[in-house]
């Protein structure tokens, strides 16, 4: 967005967009009306120039810094090939949680040995295959972990690095579904238990230890449970890697205020030469604040009800967007047709689907809005199409990439028949 523009947006939308003179809303440079009307609502549409931009912003600050060094897309926030594929463009690494995801990224061209497998269940059949495909890291979260690796490694008569993952007792202000920081979770090994870990890797003939993870959680608007975390790695020894996670929040409301990429590489670089001392190979995973404003979500309003509220309901829902259900999550929405238009009224965004959770935006102010509207989420990239589902049969949405005016479908809808490709009977 200029500082020039007449009508500014909320810094939650993507970079460049804008409102047009038709009072549409343009992401990329292409206007969301002509969006909908081509590829059809509900619709992911990314602008791949913000992708970029945020891209450049982490490997750039993060190797001034800290050049030894690597960013890695944590890839849980938004699995689709073609985001893999710009962000392996930009140079940055990859962190997959499941066998999956590694699918996923080896299809959208990143080098397998920047690639570090994570999960705290990981099977047998996905450490094979992270093996034979030539992952370079595993990132171990359990003795059972070391166990089902180091066979499959002797199987493979070839040594795998490792990294062991910490629980720093170290938690954030954030929702407790997505904070993995404190003692009692189900993620990596606490403070007592990793030195006994360290020794029983650091022994192990077929898998070598290169350094500590830890990772306290999503969403995080506060930069100092980052210093903390860093400080408690520090008490375990000294190692040549430090993989310090991700978690810094994203901007979903124009009132949310989330440190920049600048001030967290600042803040995590800053503590980890003091507590690990300079020359350290520093990794950090950033998912949500790498793509959560790259994306807006479209959907056509197909009722609007008046009782006790107002209930704008549109064709989409929880099907497409399942964090305000989940978490409680809060999201902004326009009138992305009439972005401009006055005479607003407070609305419930409902969702298509049979529960009466499904509410995508509560309490929100829209101009009269009426059937045909096109309402506009941002902020939807992080976990959106990832969390996508089938609920009530209701098709997946689309994938749209936009950049200088031109738009590109890069995952295209589902349609009935994909939802019946895996009968077998």
């Amino acid at each position: 967005m200029s500082v020039d523009d007449p009508y500014p947006l909320s810094h939650v939308y993507p970079f460049g967009s804008r409102i047009n003179e038709r009072d549409h809303l343009e992401i990329g440079g292409c206007d969301t009306v002509e969006l909908a009307a081509e590829f059809g609502t509900p619709a992911y549409v990314v602008a791949e120039d913000d992708l970029r931009a945020r891209a450049r912003a982490y490997a750039r600050g993060l190797a001034a810094r800290n050049p030894d060094s690597d960013v890695l897309f944590a890839s849980k926030a938004f699995p689709c090939t073609a985001v893999y594929r710009v962000l392996a463009e930009e140079g940055l690494a990859c962190d997959v949680a499941s066998g999956g995801e590694l699918a996923l990224a080896l299809r959208g061209g990143f080098d397998p040995a920047r690639i570090y497998l994570h999960g705290n269940a990981k099977s047998q059949a996905e450490l094979g295959y992270a093996l034979e495909v030539g992952v370079g890291h595993v990132v171990l979260d359990s003795l059972h972990d070391v166990e089902r690796l180091e066979r499959v490694a002797a199987a493979h008569n070839a040594p795998q690095d490792v990294l062991l993952r910490i629980t720093p007792n170290v938690s954030g202000d954030t929702h407790a579904a997505i904070s993995t920081g404190q003692a009692d979770s189900k993620f990596g090994f606490g403070l007592s238990e990793a030195p006994a870990a360290i020794e029983r890797v650091a022994s192990s003939s077929h898998l070598n230890l290169v350094g500590l993870h830890c990772h306290i959680g999503s969403q995080l608007l506060e930069l100092e449970p980052f210093t903390r975390a860093v400080a408690a790695l520090a008490t375990l020894g000294d190692f040549d890697v430090y993989n310090l996670g991700g978690g810094l929040g994203a901007a979903y409301l124009e009132t949310h205020e989330a440190p920049s990429i600048a001030d967290y590489i600042a803040t995590i670089t800053s503590a980890a030469h003091t507590a690990f001392g300079t020359g350290k190979r520093l990794l950090i995973e950033p998912g949500r604040s790498l793509v959560a404003n790259s994306t807006v979500t479209l959907y056509t309003v197909q009722t609007v009800k008046h009782n006790v509220s107002t209930w704008v309901a549109v064709d989409g829902g929880m099907s497409d967007n399942l964090r305000p259900m989940l978490y409680g999550s809060r999201y902004e929405a326009a009138l992305a047709n009439r972005m401009l238009a006055t005479g607003e009224e407070i609305c419930h965004v409902a969702g298509k689907h049979c529960e009466s959770g499904d509410v995508i935006v509560r309490d929100v102010a829209l101009a009269n809005p009426r059937p045909g509207d096109l309402i506009v989420t941002p902020a939807t990239g992080a976990y959106g199409h990832a969390m996508a589902n089938n609920y009530n049969g209701v098709p997946r949405p689309p994938v749209i990439f936009c950049s200088g005016g031109n738009a590109r479908l890069v995952v295209r809808r589902e349609t009935y028949d994909d939802l019946m490709s895996r009968d077998v009977g």
